[in-house]
């Protein structure tokens, strides 16, 4: 009898240690800790409410400050600060950083945030961004978006177009329809901005789902810079297309305003991109007849689309002072341990479906567990304040209904990423090749091929 005492006893503390606890028979089971989360575009009344509730219902967590920083300083920012051990605890990623961040994050507690769970709750291509080899969760998203096409309401019906395009082949021949070319052959209107590079927001994205939808190379391995198949000419046969004055759907050119500018204005009556830039085209020009419609595909092909992307990770190194308990009580490592635990507790109450309203918490000394009741869903909450399309499953159902955010949301099941060793690299690379054709210095096929040996160097 007694030796099964002790296996048990042995065995419990055992599945402690595992699932990152850091007990310790002389050290107290209560503690309090603060946690920093750093983040862009979000303001902190986006959080307010959501950290409120948290520490309502967690007595282990005695502050929680959220820091909005530039995006256009925020990588190098968040570097520095992770290198010195001064970082946030919580921090955002892209979800093309993902791969290059993995020393520098620590992966979410598989008894508290499994592979199976992460799968079940959120759209592939998070799955695909933000679980690693070792089918451990490294990040985890608020919000997931993809592209969709905008449209000119008042310049589709000038046209006598009654509806958006859903195919690219529709797209190409609503374009020459709205497209408005004079005498000197000057683009007076627009069709849809396709075919430059610098010119058009996000242009290497839209690209890179050509890519996807022609099955390229980047498409069946994910991990490869492989953009010389015939699927990947097609693709960028297909974009370039769109800025050659004799392809017979000339549209755009170089020397054009920049394409969210130029659909703010009036002149442009179609362009691809993401869910954030409605907000911004209305307050630029509020009486803006905007229409939104899903990603156009290619016909008889599988529906792709691409996503782009923010999602929270943990840090791995963080320098903890002492908070809340004697020295003696815990060692540096415990702090730290404690730390990653109650980070990782936060992003599962923020990001996860809780059924029947309900989160369990873990006590990070202990491992005593107790149930508390939620007085709203989370993410249900933040996408209400934010207006962003969602990530999890279950509530893209819910945006469906929504006449704006529809087509992003639904897109979002059919979105995918590549692995890029630099992301920011891979957008210059891929600007510079459209550029390249553009200015008459290379034809698609060599231009296509200079790319992807210069993507094969990245490291």
């Amino acid at each position: 009898m007694q030796k099964k005492i002790f296996l048990f006893t042995f065995v419990f503390l055992a599945a402690l240690s595992l699932s990152g606890c850091v007990f310790k028979s002389n050290t107290p089971a209560t503690y309090k800790v603060d946690l920093e989360v750093w983040g862009v575009f979000d303001d902190s009344d986006a959080y307010t409410e959501l950290f409120n509730e948290y520490k309502k219902i967690n007595p282990y967590v005695r502050s929680i400050t959220y820091r909005k920083l530039p995006v256009e300083t925020y990588k190098e920012d968040l570097l520095d600060a992770l290198a010195s051990g001064k970082g946030p605890d919580i921090f955002m990623i892209r979800n093309s950083w993902a791969p290059s961040f993995q020393d520098k994050i620590v992966a979410a507690p598989e008894e508290m945030i499994g592979e199976k769970k992460f799968r079940d709750s959120f759209v592939d291509v998070a799955s695909d961004d933000f679980i690693g080899e070792d089918k451990k969760v490294y990040g985890v998203p608020l919000s997931v978006d993809s592209l969709a096409l905008y449209y000119n309401k008042d310049l589709f019906n000038a046209a006598g177009i009654a509806k958006p395009p859903a195919t690219w082949e529709e797209v190409a021949s609503a374009s020459s329809q709205l497209s408005q070319i004079d005498s000197f052959g000057n683009l007076n209107q627009s069709g849809i901005a396709l075919g430059t590079g610098k010119n058009i927001n996000r242009s290497t994205d839209v690209l890179s789902a050509l890519f996807f939808q022609k099955e390229s190379g980047i498409s069946s391995d994910r991990s490869q810079f492989r953009i010389t198949d015939q699927g990947s000419i097609e693709a960028f046969n297909f974009y370039t297309q769109f800025s050659r004055i004799d392809s017979g759907v000339y549209s755009w050119n170089p020397r054009l305003h920049y394409s969210v500018d130029a659909f703010y204005e009036g002149t442009l009556g179609m362009m691809i991109n993401y869910s954030w830039q409605y907000p911004a085209l209305k307050q630029k020009n509020a009486k803006l007849n905007i229409g939104v419609a899903p990603m156009p595909q290619f016909s008889g092909t599988q529906p792709e689309n691409y996503a782009n992307y923010w999602g929270f990770a943990v840090a791995k190194n963080k320098t903890i002072e002492n908070q809340g308990t004697t020295k003696s009580a815990l060692t540096s490592d415990q702090q730290k341990a404690l730390h990653t635990h109650e980070s990782w507790q936060l992003l599962r109450f923020l990001a996860f479906p809780h059924p029947e309203k309900m989160m369990t918490l873990v006590n990070g000394l202990s491992g005593n567990s107790k149930d508390f009741p939620l007085a709203f869903d989370p993410t249900a909450k933040y996408l209400e304040k934010t207006k962003k399309p969602a990530a999890r499953r279950d509530l893209i159902e819910e945006q469906k209904n929504d006449s704006i955010l529809a087509p992003f949301a639904s897109g979002n099941l059919i979105a995918k990423n590549w692995k890029q060793k630099d992301p920011e690299a891979v957008e210059t690379i891929l600007a510079e090749m459209i550029e390249s054709v553009n200015s008459g210095k290379q034809g698609n096929i060599d231009a296509l091929r200079t790319a992807e040996n210069r993507l094969k160097l990245l490291k």
